[in-house]
């Protein structure tokens, strides 16, 4: 069962859009728990994998095992994230960038996701 998205959510979610940068609710959020899909509520990203890129977007080193599922993006070039549940659009996966010691970020869009804290 999916919940009931906005239109920018489904604009971003289904139709695999981006919200803009620095707009997001969690791109400076820090709180400790969860981090789940917006759409399906699975639990996508742990807070302790969470760290400030810069980009404007909410960014992780790592998921939860399994929630996440990694596809060609259709402009051939960036690998696209989405839940491994529902199939959601959630952003982009980008390593060799040295901001962590993992050496990945996962780009997500706060749109897409939905915080349960401890």
């Amino acid at each position: 069962m999916y919940k009931k998205l906005n239109e920018e959510e489904q604009r971003v979610i289904l139709h695999k859009g981006t919200e803009a940068p620095f707009s997001g609710k969690y791109e400076n959020f820090f709180d400790e728990g969860i981090y789940c899909c917006k759409q399906c509520g699975s639990a996508l990203y742990e807070s302790k994998d969470k760290f400030h890129s810069g980009c404007g977007w909410p960014s992780f080193d790592s998921c939860i095992e399994g929630a996440i599922r990694e596809q060609l993006d259709k402009d051939g070039r960036r690998i696209e994230i989405v839940c491994a549940k529902c199939g959601g659009h959630l952003g982009h996966i980008f390593r060799g960038e040295g901001f962590t010691p993992k050496n990945t970020r996962h780009c997500v869009n706060s749109i897409a996701l939905e915080f349960q804290g401890n």
